[in-house]
C-alpha cells in the first residue's frame, strides 16, 4: 500500500499517498471543522475564514500568496463543508516545499487585516446571492434546514448576509485560535511526493502548531419536514431525503450502492423509467450523503411544474418497489459502476488527496482501495432490499424550489410512501 501515516510530537498527523508515475503533487491541510462546528451566532464563519486565509499573512500579501504557487504553473484552492475545511495546492515536484511553506503561513500567520476583511465580506455576500440564484444548489440548503431544524448541521455553509455583515475580526481570530491546531489538522500529500519528504516538511513548517483536541459537534437529529420556497423559475426543483447510515454505519456502503442502482447513472432504474420512458425530467439522481453521526439518502429531480403531479407518484412507486425487487443484472451493473469509479479516482492526485483527507478526519486512518472494492462487490440483493426497506420506511423530508403550488401536500406524498 502506498499510503503511510506519521504523527508528530505536537499531534499533527501526516499522511501520504505516493504515486511514482505522477507528474505533479498535491499538498494540503485538512481541518476537522466545518459549518456544524460554528458558534450559534456566527453561521458562515468557517467559510468566511477559508476566504480570509488567502488575504494576507505577516510574511505575504494576498497577491504574494497566490503568486508563490502560480508563478511556476501551480494552483491553490480550498473548500468548506459541514464537517471539514481544506486548503491545498497542486504543484510540480520542485515546488512542493514552497507549497508547504505557503499553506503553513496561511494557517498560522494570517492577519485578517480590516480593509481586506471588509472587501472579502462583500465577496462572500455576492457568493451567497449567486448560490440562491442557482436552484439546483440552493435546494440543498432548504433540504438541510428541513431535515435538521434548529441545528447547526442544518444551516447553510455560506451563512447569511446579516451574519457576514457583522462578523468582527476578533471573532474570526478566536475561531482560528480555537480550531486550527495540530489535533484538528491532517497534513496530506499525494502524487510525486514521498512520505519522508512530507514528514520533513511537516517538522520544518508545521511543528509550531499548538496541540489540541479534535473538534466535537452536537449530535444530529433528523426530523421529517417540508420546506417549500416559491421562486419564479422554469423548473420545479425537488429534493426528497430519508434518514440513512452515517460514515461509521456498518452498512454505509450498501446505502451508497443503492444510490448508484436507483439513480446514479444513465442506466439506473429511475433515470430509465422517469426520463427515458416517460420524459418527465431532464435530470434525476439518487445518492447517499453520510456524515460523522448520521446520513441522508437523497433523491433530486428537476421538472416542468406542470408535470410534478405525474412525477411524484412514479418516483414513490419505484422507491417502494426497490425494497421488494432488485435484479441480479442491475446489481451487477451498479457494482461495476461503483468499482470503476473507485479505480478511476485512483488516477487523480487531487481525488486521492480528497479521499485520504476525508478518511483521516472521519476514521482516523486511511482506507485501502481494495477494502472499498471488496465491500462493494460483496453486497447481495437481499442486503440492498433490506437497506431500501430501512431507508424508505422512515417519513421523507421534502424540499422544493420553484412554482411549488403545483405540488401535492406533504401528507399525500408521505402516504404514497406508506406513512
Amino acid at each position: 500500500m502506498s499510503v503511510q501515516v506519521t504523527t508528530l510530537a505536537n499531534g499533527l498527523r501526516i499522511a501520504t499517498d505516493t504515486m511514482p508515475e505522477a507528474q505533479s503533487a498535491v499538498i494540503g491541510a485538512w481541518v476537522g471543522v466545518g459549518a456544524r462546528h460554528e458558534p450559534w451566532h456566527a453561521n458562515g464563519i468557517a467559510h468566511f475564514t477559508e476566504h480570509m486565509l488567502f488575504k494576507g499573512t505577516k510574511r505575504r500579501s494576498a497577491y504574494a500568496l497566490s503568486a508563490s504557487i502560480e508563478k511556476n504553473g501551480g494552483s491553490m484552492n480550498a473548500h468548506t463543508t459541514r464537517e471539514e475545511t481544506a486548503y491545498y495546492a497542486r504543484v510540480l515536484p520542485e515546488d512542493i516545499e514552497r507549497a508547504a511553506d505557503v499553506i503553513a503561513d496561511m494557517l498560522m500567520r494570517s492577519i485578517f487585516e480590516d480593509h481586506e476583511l471588509d472587501l472579502e465580506r462583500q465577496v462572500v455576500i455576492q457568493e451567497i446571492g449567486r448560490d440562491r440564484d442557482t436552484p439546483d444548489e440552493y435546494i440543498y440548503d432548504l433540504a438541510h434546514a428541513a431535515a435538521f431544524p434548529r441545528q447547526k448541521i442544518g444551516r447553510a455553509i455560506l451563512g447569511t448576509e446579516d451574519v457576514i455583515e457583522r462578523l468582527a475580526r476578533e471573532r474570526m481570530v478566536d475561531y482560528v485560535k480555537k480550531n486550527y491546531h495540530a489535533g484538528n489538522i491532517v497534513l496530506i500529500g499525494t502524487g510525486r511526493i514521498t512520505h519522508d519528504e512530507l514528514v520533513a516538511l511537516g517538522r520544518r513548517y508545521f511543528s509550531r502548531l499548538p496541540n489540541g483536541r479534535a473538534a466535537k459537534a452536537e449530535p444530529a437529529r433528523i426530523r421529517k419536514g417540508d420546506c417549500r420556497e416559491e421562486k419564479d423559475c422554469e423548473q420545479l426543483h425537488v429534493l426528497m431525503s430519508f434518514p440513512a447510515p452515517s460514515h461509521h454505519g456498518r452498512k454505509s456502503h450498501v446505502a451508497t450502492l443503492l444510490g448508484n442502482l436507483l439513480g446514479g447513472s444513465a442506466t439506473s432504474r429511475l433515470f430509465q423509467k422517469v426520463r427515458e420512458r416517460k420524459g418527465l425530467v431532464y435530470n434525476i439522481s439518487t445518492y447517499h450523503m453520510p456524515f460523522q453521526d448520521t446520513g441522508l439518502f437523497c433523491l433530486y429531480a428537476g421538472t416542468d411544474p406542470a408535470r410534478i403531479k405525474e412525477l411524484i407518484p412514479v418516483v414513490c412507486k419505484e422507491l417502494k418497489e426497490v425494497s421488494a425487487r432488485v435484479t441480479p443484472t442491475e446489481l451487477r451493473r451498479a457494482k461495476a459502476q461503483a468499482r470503476a469509479e473507485t479505480l478511476m479516482n485512483q488516477e487523480s492526485v487531487m481525488r486521492r488527496a480528497e479521499m485520504l483527507g476525508q478518511n483521516m478526519l472521519t476514521f482516523g486512518r486511511p482506507i485501502a482501495t481494495q477494502t472499498m472494492i471488496d465491500q462493494i462487490m460483496s453486497v447481495t440483493t437481499e442486503e440492498m432490499q433490506d437497506m431500501a426497506r430501512k431507508i424508505f420506511s422512515r417519513p421523507p423530508v421534502i424540499a422544493a424550489l420553484g412554482q411549488t403550488s403545483h405540488m401535492e401536500p406533504y401528507s399525500e406524498i408521505a402516504s404514497r410512501m406508506g406513512h
